[in-house]
Order: C-alpha cells, then sequence, then structure tokens
C-alpha cells in the first residue's frame, strides 16, 4: 500500500460515515490511498488525482453529488429508489453534473451498514430481520455483490480521467466456513439421552431413525454426521482451508449437542484446529445475552487455550447492532454471519470483508465481517441441480469483481451417504479457479 497512487477527497465535513465508505471502497477495494481536505484552496491546488464530494462541483474536477445521507447521523425512513443501471442497478440517483448517475458512497453505505435493518421491521418467528423485507431481495438484486460492481465502475472512471494510475489487482478466492452444531446425531450423547430418543422414536413410529441410531450406537454404521475425517481427507487433496466453527452451550430446546465438557468433544475441536481455523457458534441465548456470550467464549478459551477470534451465528441471526456490540466488547475480532439464512445472496451487497459500523452510535467498530453469500440451510428445499445452479451463478458473479466466495455448510448436510458425494463436488466447484 506504500506505493499506492494517493486520492485528495474535498467535503465540507468529514464525517465518520464519509472517512468509513470512502476508506472501504477507495482504500479496502480499491487498494488507493486517500485523504480528506475540506480546503478549497489546498484542493484546487492539488496536482495529483482528486475529487469533490458534495452538492456542487467547484471547477474541473472528477465530482460525486452528494445525497446527503453521509452528513446525516441516526436513521429515517429515507426513501430509495432503485433503477437499471448498465449491467447492475443503483440509487440516490444524482443530477448530470455529478460524474456517476448515482451517489455510490450513499448507496454502499446503506447496503453495508445494513441500514435498512434498524427502521422498524416485523421480525419472523425466530426473531430475525426477514430476507423479505430486504431492498436486495424486493428488487431482485440480491445475488449480486452491488457494493464491489460500483467500486470497479469508479475505478474505470477514476483510469478515464487518470489514465497514468496503475491498481493493485485483487484474486479470486473462497472461504469454506463448517458450522458445528450437534457434533454427532446419536455418538457420545449419554445413555439416558439415547434411550429416551430412542423411545421417542418408537411411539412415533419412526422406525428408520430407531433403527439407524441402534446401528451407530452398536458400532455396525458411521454417525451420520461424523464427517470429519473424510472432510478433511478431501481438503487435503483438494488443498482447501477451512473454517470450523463449535457450539459449546447448555442443553436446550435449541441445543440437542452433546455436553461441551466431554473429553472426546474437546478433542474433536483441537483436532480441526490442526487442519484449519477454529471458533465459536455461539447458541441461541448467546446471541442476546452478553452473559452466555461471555461463558461460551470462556469455554471455547478453556478447551482451545487461546483467545477466541471468530464467531458465526448460522442460524438464529444476528440482531442488529447488538450482537456486534457484544462482540466487540469480548475483543471478538472476525464475524461470518452476514447472510440470510433462508435465501442465497449478499446480505450487505458486498463479497468483500469489511468493518462493522453501528448507526446508533455513529461509530467504525474494529469487528471484520467476513460476509458468506450463502448459509446452507437456504438450500434446504434446493435440488442438487437447483443448488449448483445457484452457487454457479453466485460464484461468477464473484468473480467478475476479484471477490471473495464464502460459503457457510453444516456438517449435517454430509448426512445423506448418496448426497454426501454431491456436496464434496459443489465445495470442489466453489474453489476451482477457472
Amino acid at each position: 500500500m506504500s506505493d499506492s497512487p494517493k486520492l485528495l477527497i474535498y467535503v465540507s465535513a468529514v464525517t465518520p460515515r464519509i472517512n468509513y465508505t470512502f476508506r472501504h471502497i477507495c482504500t479496502h477495494i480499491l487498494g488507493l490511498k486517500v485523504k480528506f481536505t475540506s480546503k478549497i484552496e489546498e484542493f484546487i491546488a492539488y496536482e495529483g488525482m482528486k475529487l469533490s464530494y458534495g452538492k456542487q462541483k467547484l471547477g474541473n474536477e472528477l465530482f460525486i453529488q452528494s445525497s446527503g445521507l453521509l452528513s446525516e447521523q441516526g436513521f429515517t425512513d429515507v426513501e430509495v429508489r432503485v433503477s437499471k443501471w448498465e449491467n447492475t442497478v443503483c440509487f440516490f440517483r444524482t443530477s448530470k453534473e455529478s460524474d456517476l448517475p448515482f451517489d455510490i458512497f450513499a448507496a454502499s453505505f446503506y447496503m453495508l451498514s445494513r441500514y435498512e435493518e434498524y427502521l422498524p421491521h416485523v421480525k419472523d418467528e425466530h426473531g430475525r430481520y426477514p430476507s423479505s423485507e430486504s431492498l436486495a431481495y424486493r428488487k431482485k438484486f440480491l445475488d449480486q455483490p452491488v457494493v464491489d460492481i460500483w467500486a470497479l465502475k469508479f475505478k474505470l472512471k477514476l483510469i478515464e480521467r487518470f489514465d497514468y494510475l496503475e491498481f493493485p489487482t485483487r484474486t479470486y478466492n473462497t472461504k469454506n466456513i463448517l458450522a458445528v452444531a450437534e457434533a454427532y446425531k446419536y455418538k457420545k450423547k449419554g445413555i439416558v439421552r439415547s434411550i429416551g430418543a430412542s423411545i421417542r422414536d418408537l411411539f412415533s413410529f419412526n422406525m428408520n431413525m430407531f433403527l439407524e441410531r441402534l446401528e451407530v450406537l452398536l458400532y455396525l454404521k458411521n454417525d451420520p454426521y461424523d464427517i470429519y475425517d473424510e472432510l478433511i481427507h478431501f481438503s487435503k487433496q483438494e488443498k482447501l482451508d477451512w473454517y470450523f466453527m463449535f457450539q459449546l452451550s447448555n442443553y436446550s430446546v435449541h441445543s440437542k449437542n452433546i455436553s461441551y465438557n466431554k473429553i472426546n468433544y474437546h478433542a474433536l475441536i483441537k483436532s480441526m484446529g490442526d487442519y484449519g481455523k477454529i471458533g465459536l457458534l455461539p447458541g441461541f441465548e448467546a446471541l442476546s445475552k452478553i452473559k452466555t456470550l461471555k461463558l461460551e467464549k470462556n469455554r471455547w478459551e478453556a478447551i482451545v487455550n487461546r483467545p477466541l477470534e471468530m464467531c458465526l451465528s448460522h442460524f438464529f441471526d444476528i440482531n442488529l447492532p447488538d450482537l456486534y456490540n457484544n462482540f466487540d466488547k469480548l475483543e471478538i475480532k472476525e464475524d461470518f454471519s452476514m447472510a440470510f439464512v433462508d435465501v442465497p445472496g449478499f446480505r450487505a451487497g458486498t463479497c468483500s470483508s469489511f468493518l462493522f459500523y453501528d448507526i446508533n452510535f455513529e461509530r467504525i467498530s474494529p469487528l471484520v465481517i467476513h460476509p458468506p453469500a450463502v448459509n446452507s440451510y437456504a438450500f434446504e428445499d434446493y435440488s442438487y441441480f437447483e443448488m449448483k445452479k445457484t452457487l454457479e451463478n453466485l460464484k461468477n458473479n464473484v468473480k467478475q469483481v476479484n471477490g471473495t466466495l464464502s460459503v457457510v455448510f453444516k456438517n449435517s448436510d454430509f448426512k445423506d451417504s448418496q448426497k454426501d458425494g454431491k456436496i464434496l463436488d459443489l465445495i470442489k466447484m466453489i474453489n476451482e479457479n477457472e
């Protein structure tokens, strides 16, 4: 970054929103250094690459007209009109004086901050922000990493004006994430739980599950969720990296995992740490209660003997901004939860990692968000063909912006032996850089 070109940006006042959004678009995605000035004399005298961001153009500089959103505080029910723009969409339209037909920075902030999730909305049955409420879902651009697309179009505008520019290049890459809410389907759950579950299966005439449990407990069949050795073998062959997220909650209606105290479970967690990065899958209560989250964090650190840095809420959502603020308070550095549970796509409109911005306090957080393009829960009712087609489309859209395709799978996704190989084929396809 030391040799990166510098962009001087004129704004009447540098707000936290302006600082956050310009640094994400210009520095993180495009690799440009930025410097802000509110002094017109300094801006006019500068002979390098420069841009003004405000209501009116100053001279013949590159100019992006501001919609005003980045100068505001808090949130209001702003009117967002989505229109087509070249091969994508845009909103916060500007006048013809602007070098882009919309305020790219306000639109990017709206998506990255999840502005709409602060507005009043009816939560779903699990207390989550419904995907159907989101602008991207309603206007059918959820499958596009629009922030990255806009950034690359802005880059073309810069090159058109400053043809001597050389930008650092990004390359397509992936993040494979495995959520382990239930380490085993039948194994290691204790005699009382196993007998109780078997009786329940008999009374509900669920003979398939009764027999499968019996075969596993008698060591006649492998546990359907015990896919770790096979996954590691496959990943070594394909040279794949993984993030493994384990749950350490108390047993409850929302958590059916084996006890967090079991030595065998500790051994599994530590062994997976030899093959990838490991983190915590907070339980249902931990997502709303910092005391429970801290308890689970302490359990994780006692097992692994190092500070917890990564978390994933894979089903019960993120309750913005509370959960992310709790992550901050507990010094958790990275999150992998920014995806809708029920539909594939880019919840925050991006396939690039970004910092969390808390609108309530107008604060840039140190928490790094790695947004998955899909959580495998979204594929519950998909055929294999539909899954493959969806992932191919998402991969293609990410490759076009040289971004990162992150996908969350569950160990239970592999439970069907016929489906097993197909899931591995999908993982292979995602990771092929062709």
